[in-house]
């Protein structure tokens, strides 16, 4: 693997995190203009197509892709550090090299529990599976259950499939109060309601959290609202309030001047 290989793959994964969370388009090309816009206003200008190239030859593909270092510099203060050298320094690369080989171990369950290792892990030797099971441990993540016990915390936190799917694969999905958590149970409990699996509610419908941050410019035809006891909350994609069912309506100019902006009321 080329030197620094998985640091650059860490940054860039952690920069687009970032900006997908600000952005109010939740598309890949509005994520990556937002962060276009913010790093030409604030830091040095970076076109989204050169992130773009970043992204999908290191992230998606693992290619080598040459990014200089004042690049590498000017996204790691996007993040808050001063240099790409102290952004390194911030996290542990064993850790995060670990939790990337792990994530490719496929798990068989039968009568006896199996692993079905990729040939680097046999390389690698012990040491990466022994320090894999020790994560696996602090997690409280199950590896091998006869009951079909799901853990869907741990793949939120390490990107592991649990029992060898995608989130987006599983059946059904439920309301957090914020984005659609995906679950195979299709009964939590008598408070949460779980409904079947929509990808599309699952990719892209958000409750905006930061309607102070919302505008004429970055919202109209980009944002939903629902009003409801003279309270406003903010959608980023179409459809039916998760709570109380109500169609979502388009947002006005009107709601924005008076629900948004300067005059948003923040939740504590």
């Amino acid at each position: 693997m080329a030197k620094f290989l998985s640091e650059r793959k860490k940054l860039l994964e952690d920069v687009f995190e970032k900006a997908s969370k600000e952005a109010v388009e939740t598309s890949f090309n509005g994520i990556l203009l937002h962060l276009e816009q913010i790093l030409k206003d604030e830091f040095e200008p970076l076109s989204y197509k050169s992130f773009e190239n970043y992204y999908k030859a290191i992230v998606e593909k693992e290619e080598e892709y040459n990014i200089k270092r004042p690049v590498l510099d000017n996204l790691s203060k996007y993040l808050g550090y001063d240099t790409f050298k102290d952004y390194c320094s911030e996290w542990k690369t064993i850790e995060y090299s670990i939790q990337h080989a792990i994530s490719k171990i496929v798990i068989t369950i039968i009568n006896k529990p199996i692993f079905t290792m990729p040939d680097f892990i046999k390389k690698n030797g012990p040491g990466i599976v022994e320090m894999a099971f020790v994560i696996f441990l602090v997690t409280g993540g199950v590896i091998f259950s006869n009951n079909k016990k799901y853990d869907d915390e741990l793949t939120g936190s390490l990107g592991i499939m649990s029992e060898g799917k995608l989130d987006i694969e599983k059946k059904y999905m439920y309301w957090d109060g914020d984005r659609y958590i995906a679950t195979d149970s299709s009964d939590l409990g008598p408070q949460v309601k779980v409904v079947a699996m929509n990808p599309h509610d699952f990719r892209y419908f958000k409750r905006i959290n930061r309607p102070d941050t919302l505008n004429v410019d970055n919202s109209l035809g980009k944002v939903w609202y629902d009003k409801s006891k003279n309270h406003v909350e903010f959608f980023t994609s179409y459809g039916k309030h998760p709570k109380n069912e109500k169609a979502l309506k388009d947002v006005s100019e009107g709601i924005l001047e008076n629900y948004a902006g300067q005059n948003a009321k923040l939740e504590e």
